[in-house]
């Protein structure tokens, strides 16, 4: 047998050989290093036969070789969890993106806390100590149902009984040490390949998402292949959670939410400033690019979805409303309102592109566990724009949209990664090859044309169209997917929009949906926490405080707010009767630009002693200089 490594070297194996007999014939470094093959585009097991063509060995170099070993955690700490804790069920135990989970619903009396993390971890690093091989068994349903019946672990019965009623009739079985788990894989050759591993935090999880079920424990961790590794994770996290803007956002005065309306925030006075300048922004950069503001209706009758195919494929996250014998859905995104106001007045080849916009609020149905601060919401405002156009001007109008992102983004000092989103499988995607083949290209040459780098997301188009995706990174290395920028032929179709063309005959005109803040909601929430609060000074809702020293200083202190208001700074006043240093560290807490300070020298000649954020003095400035060095300053950026 005949296989390809990815240099196009030849290696000749024996008939059967596995992903280990391959590695070994290339050396034994290799073959200690192996961790799995990749073959056909699926990662498997070093154990797993090979078929002839291309192959390529995973090693901890590579990408994959940490979902593996945080995959072998999780069964680790499963192995564990059946030894110290007996009678404990077991569920599911995937890697995720950030280290792996394992769900469990422990004995009548027995509540995990994070003191027992300690315990499980010593247990769990007496099997990555013996070096337990990874051992694939492939079974039939009903074999694998009896072993579990007999174990008593009833949600891997369910699971099982899941995928044989889907037509599945053989399953795998994966074995390290005493314990015997339901697994797809791959997995390492054995637990000793774990290098460094952490418990981190529990958590409840109702069984398979569904609120109305058995409610589990769910224990988080980590894993990597050294400790080195390990513990620089483990400071990202302390620094995360530093950051964590659910922490600051209460804390520098702009948002808190409240059980009474799960999923949405409640904007105090300086968030709702922060976000008005965000929508204002946006707002002035859309208008220089020929954008029109549009304001459509937030309920619609249930035709307007069904048109758009949104109730079939998506009415589980709508809120919907009945009234008079009618049904109706608050609006969860803008294009189908958008699409209904296009097909309301007649258009000519001339009229296109026609750029509308719409920063109005929408609302999507999210489970209660998926909420999140401002990442994950009920309620949010997107920077929701369309753009109807005649195919020969997708290309121009897609760079139009990147520039425009690149614009945003830069300003705010976030680096930028473009994925070009290609087509589903056939089962969940429309249009033939031939309609996929162009749109993208229409893509592709757009994003040439710009001088733009991009990686090809290959499968993660839109069941419609292909599309471009933005992901920024923050200071912690974290990757965001914030912009988008969609080609859609079915809905202008699905509407019966039209155009008059230059040949006097009607066309369908091309959608583009386009979205890069996202949500301001998200947008803010992962600005706060790249900035650890320390937004850029244009963008504080508050630039400057004014700090008298005693009360006889608050007339001079008010006079010099409302000057420097005037200049358009956003500024305030702490009359309150405090000394002076308490006043500055408050404000240093509230991350201030700038601090005023008005004592009696200053009050008399009309001046203020600057302070900036983080200490540094620069002395007395007269109170109309400094308003038109902040004028310019304080400026927005974009």
């Amino acid at each position: 047998m005949n296989v390809t490594l990815p240099d196009g070297t030849p290696l000749e194996l024996h008939d059967g050989a596995t992903g280990a007999d391959a590695a070994a014939a290339i050396g034994a470094g290799l073959a200690r290093a192996a961790l799995a093959i990749e073959q056909d585009g699926e990662v498997r097991d070093l154990g797993a036969p090979l078929s002839e063509g291309p192959i390529r060995i995973i090693t901890k170099r590579d990408p994959e070789a940490l979902e593996l070993i945080r995959h072998d955690t999780a069964h680790v700490l499963a192995t564990a969890a059946l030894e110290l804790y007996p009678g404990v069920k077991i569920s599911i135990g995937p890697p995720i993106d950030a280290g792996f989970y394992y769900d469990f619903e422990f004995p009548e009396g027995v509540t995990l806390t994070d003191d027992d993390l300690e315990t499980l971890e010593k247990k769990m690093a007496e099997h990555v100590k013996a070096d337990e091989p990874f051992e694939r068994s492939d079974v039939t349903v009903e074999e694998a149902r009896e072993l579990f019946v007999g174990e008593d672990q009833p949600y891997k019965v369910e699971l099982i009984d899941d995928l044989a009623a889907g037509g599945t009739t053989h399953v795998s079985l994966y074995r390290n040490g005493p314990f015997l788990d339901l697994c797809r894989g791959p997995h390492a050759p054995s637990t000793g390949k774990i290098g460094a591993f952490k418990l981190q935090s529990l958590a409840g999880a109702y069984w398979r998402g569904d609120a109305t079920r058995q409610q589990l424990t769910r224990v988080y961790g980590t894993a990597f292949f050294d400790k080195k590794e390990l513990a620089e994770h483990l400071e990202r996290l302390e620094e995360a959670k530093k950051r964590d803007h659910r922490v600051l956002g209460p804390q520098l005065g702009l948002f808190t939410f409240h059980p009474v309306s799960p999923g949405a925030a409640f904007w105090l006075p300086r968030g709702t400033t922060l976000y008005n300048q965000l929508v204002a922004v946006n707002r002035r950069m859309q208008a220089d690019r020929g954008y029109v503001e549009v304001n459509t209706p937030q309920v619609y009758e249930a035709t307007l979805w069904e048109t758009s195919g949104h109730w079939g494929k998506y009415k589980e996250n709508i809120f919907t409303i009945d009234y008079e014998d009618r049904e109706f859905g608050l609006k969860p995104m803008n294009c189908p309102g958008h699409a209904q106001l296009f097909g309301l007045q007649r258009w000519s080849y001339k009229d296109l592109p026609y750029r509308c916009a719409e920063p109005g609020q929408l609302h999507r149905r999210e489970p209660s566990g998926t909420l999140h601060g401002l990442l994950r919401v009920r309620r949010f405002c997107q920077d929701d724009a369309h753009i109807f156009c005649r195919e020969d001007q997708v290309a121009e109008e897609v760079q139009g949209c990147l520039d425009f992102a690149f614009a945003i983004y830069e300003a705010f000092g976030f680096p930028v990664r473009i994925d070009l989103s290609t087509r589903p499988d056939p089962e969940h995607r429309l249009g033939d090859d031939a309609f996929w083949d162009k749109t993208e290209g229409m893509l592709e040459e757009a994003l040439t044309k710009g001088g733009y780098e991009f990686h090809v997301a290959e499968g993660e188009g839109a069941f419609y169209a292909p599309k471009i995706d933005l992901h920024l990174t923050d200071v912690l290395g974290r990757s965001w997917q914030i912009g988008t920028v969609q080609l859609d032929y079915q809905m202008p179709e699905r509407f019966g929009l039209e155009y008059t063309g230059a040949d006097n005959a009607q066309h369908t005109p091309v959608m583009i949906h386009r979205a890069l803040f996202g949500s301001f909601e998200r947008f803010i929430g992962i600005l706060l926490e790249h900035t650890a609060g320390e937004l850029p000074a244009w963008l504080a809702p508050t630039q400057a405080i004014v700090l008298p020293i005693a009360d006889r200083h608050n007339e001079a202190a008010v006079a010099a707010a409302d000057e420097l208001r005037a200049a358009g700074v956003r500024i305030e006043v702490d009359d309150r009767s405090e000394s002076v240093g308490r006043k500055i560290r408050e404000a240093e807490l509230q991350k201030i630009p700038y601090m005023l300070v008005v004592g009696d020298r200053e009050a008399e000649d009309g001046t203020v002693a600057v302070r900036r954020h983080h200490g540094d003095d620069e002395g007395s400035i007269p109170v109309g200089e400094l308003a038109g060095k902040l004028a310019t300053e304080l400026a927005p950026r974009l």
